[in-house]
Order: C-alpha cells, then structure tokens, then sequence
C-alpha cells in the first residue's frame, strides 16, 4: 500500500497517526525512501547473512559454483560442439557470460517473491514497499563480488592484463545489471503477490531466457536478419559489454546494446509505475 501519513490531534491532546491510502502515483518517493535507509539497511544484511548462516561451506560455495559451471560448459560447448568464441579463450569468454548472468537470476529469483517473503512485515508495519524487491536485489552483489575475484586468476593464467581502459567501464555494465535486475523484480515481485504461481513461473521463464542470452555461444552465431529481434532481450547488451571490457574483442555492436538499454529503461519506468499502483493494495491482498 502506498501510505500517507496525517497526524490528528484529540482532545487529549495525543497524536494520532493515521495511514491511508494516496489517490495518486508516486512511483519513486526518494524522501521516505532515504527516511527508512536503516530498514533498508538491514534487509540487505539480513539477505546476505541468511544465504551463508548454517552453510558448511559459506563462501566457498560462490567460488565453487561458477568454476563447475565454466568446467561443464567448456566441455560441452567448446571441446564437444566445438562453440567458437573468437579470439578469446573459451573459459574467460564463457566466464565473462556467467558473471552477469548468474547475479540476473539469482536477483530475479530472490527479488520475485521478496514480498511474499515479508508478508508479515508488509501487513503490519508501514514503510515504502519498494525497499522490500530494491534490497534483494542488491544483496546479491557481494556473491557477484566473491565470484568475480576469480576473474583475475584466470586472467593471468591465460596472459590477458586487467589493466586496461575497457576494464574501468565494468562499474557501468554492472549498473546496467542491477538496472535489468531490478525492472523485471519491480514487476514479477508486485504480481507475485496477487498470482502466487509467478514464483515456479519465474524459474521457468529463466531457464529458458539462458538459451536467448548469448552466455554459451557468441553474439555472431546468431543469423544477422535477427540480429536487431535478439538484441531486445536486454541481458544481450550487458554482457556483450562484459565481454568487450574483460577479454579488449571487437567493438561490440552499439546499436544492438543500445535497443537493450532502451528496453532496460521502458521496463524500469513502467515497473515504478506499476509496482507503486499495485502497492495499495498489498496491505490486503497479502
């Protein structure tokens, strides 16, 4: 619910305070979400710190997850249908894929069902609902952070230096990430709460999204007639410009990374808006 404060004054002369509902949209309220920043705070850790509670192996886990995957894929797409990657190495190319891919769905899969999560917090307690999806998708970062230490390792191992131009616009391919993250979470989290079976739906819609992303195979491969078509799925852009800021390739096509970056902001205004129009009813329908 989108809430409104008064504060009313009985002849008792103790304030009330009454919450109800605003007639109009306010998809972004940046002063009541800096006014509850500790609660944000707080959920964020809360988010990290139950992933790794209990975890026999705690971090260990953001290492050995993707190094499996990178083994796995290599094996099959490069050594046994012979995938090409360019002049790159299969592993880093693969693993420039993985990184952003990887913090998208586990952004999405936690942020959709982020509300549902706290029902309990969401029907009792007033603060802006959009901190609830916001910090879960940030808290996420610190596994794309444990797993992108491994970057440099194989780097090195392969002979290719982070220390180039390209690497320093990484900052602004991982905003675009957490951008598209964020969009599709503002979305599916509101619908979870009305249509609790977004929640299966949303892992159902990722594993295929995995076969549209140019993860596994490069952009090249796709027919140049659908070129433009495939650059819509805004994960296209954002990884095309992991690769080309980690492995210094070709310079990707701007065009195509441009209709991403466009989707990623039609998706991010619309999913204000919409969250914030299905927020007043969450209150109830939770």
């Amino acid at each position: 619910m989108t809430d409104q404060t008064h504060t009313l004054t009985q002849s008792t002369d103790i304030p009330t305070t009454v919450i109800d509902a605003e007639d109009r949209l306010k998809p972004l309220d940046a002063p009541a979400l800096w006014a509850y920043r500790e609660l944000f705070g707080f959920l964020v850790w809360r988010e990290i710190t139950v992933r790794y509670k209990q975890a026999a192996l705690g971090i260990a886990w953001m290492l050995l997850q993707p190094l499996a995957a990178i083994a796995i894929y290599t094996l099959v797409f490069s050594v046994i249908l012979e995938v090409p990657s360019g002049d790159a190495p299969y592993v880093l190319f693969v693993f420039s894929g993985l990184l952003p891919w990887r913090y998208f769905v586990s952004s999405v899969g936690r942020g959709a069902g982020s509300l549902v999560n706290n029902a309990a917090l969401v029907s009792k307690v007033y603060f802006p609902r959009l901190i609830i999806p916001v910090s879960s998708v940030i808290a996420p970062l610190v596994d794309f952070l444990i797993s992108f230490s491994l970057l440099f390792p194989i780097m090195l191992i392969y002979d290719y230096s982070p220390l180039q131009p390209r690497f320093l616009l990484l900052p602004v391919f991982l905003f675009l990430t957490v951008m598209t993250g964020l969009s599709l979470t503002l979305w599916l989290s509101a619908l979870n709460v009305r249509y609790r079976d977004v929640g299966p739906a949303t892992s159902f819609l990722l594993q295929l999204w995995f076969y549209i992303t140019p993860v596994v195979y490069p952009t090249f491969e796709v027919p140049e007639n659908l070129q433009r078509i495939f650059a819509i799925n805004p994960m296209v852009g954002v990884i095309e410009g992991f690769r080309w800021a980690i492995l210094d390739t070709e310079s990707p096509d701007f065009i195509a990374m441009g209709i991403s970056v466009g989707v990623v902001g039609v998706l991010l205004v619309s999913g204000l808006v919409f969250f914030s129009y299905m927020e007043r009813s969450f209150g109830d329908v939770i």
